[in-house]
């Protein structure tokens, strides 16, 4: 049992099962969120600083990750609450919502949805997302739409044969119009006015 327990276990290449042992037993912080140990016994698994008063050594496996330890079959600490280790999305706090808000709006969500669905699909409420956006990157979800949609643009302009109304709509703009009037607040010119003559 010991043996086939001993294989399961999946351990960091860089990281030892004595090192990992010493270092749940004094609670290193140095090590927290490089390993997690799950105890048999109870089948819960920890961060190497839980509070909790140690397992004993020979009840005790270590995983790289969370998904390994619940992949088998223990279940999160409670009191150490292995969702907030160092590297998770918890513990990165609100810039990991504003990571994946520019991923997706980079990917376009916002020329063909809405900031509440954005703030929907972040699992936050749009004033709430509105802050985060202003905190961590200085302007709104629907600012930065807007430059990533001028500058897409720009760059068609810059590298295709493409006209105009093709890369309005290739950008992500809703209309000619709206494409022009970003152009000339952005620019201070028309988007025609950047053709190269030939």
């Amino acid at each position: 049992m010991a043996k086939a327990l001993a294989q399961r276990q999946t351990l960091p290449p860089h990281l030892d099962r004595e090192t990992c042992d010493r270092a749940r037993l004094a609670r290193a912080r140095a090590f927290d969120g490089l390993f997690f140990s799950g105890v048999r016994t109870t089948r819960i698994y920890c961060r190497p600083v839980c509070p909790v008063r140690p397992a004993r050594s020979e009840n005790v496996t270590f995983y790289a990750t969370a998904a390994a330890a619940e992949r088998a079959g223990f279940r999160p600490c409670l009191r150490c609450r292995p969702e907030a280790a160092p590297g998770s999305p918890a513990w990165m706090g609100t810039a990991t919502t504003v990571a994946r808000g520019m991923r997706l709006i980079n990917d376009g969500l916002l020329d063909r949805a809405s900031v509440t669905e954005l703030a929907e699909a972040l699992g936050v409420g749009p004033r709430h997302l509105l802050r985060l956006f202003m905190r961590h990157a200085g302007a709104s979800p629907s600012e930065i739409a807007a430059t990533r949609r001028v500058q897409d643009a720009k760059r068609l302009i810059d590298r295709t044969d493409m006209t105009l109304a093709e890369i309005a709509f290739a950008a992500g703009f809703g209309s000619v119009r709206r494409f022009n009037e970003a152009f000339a607040a952005t620019y201070k010119r028309p988007p025609s006015s950047f053709r190269r003559r030939q």
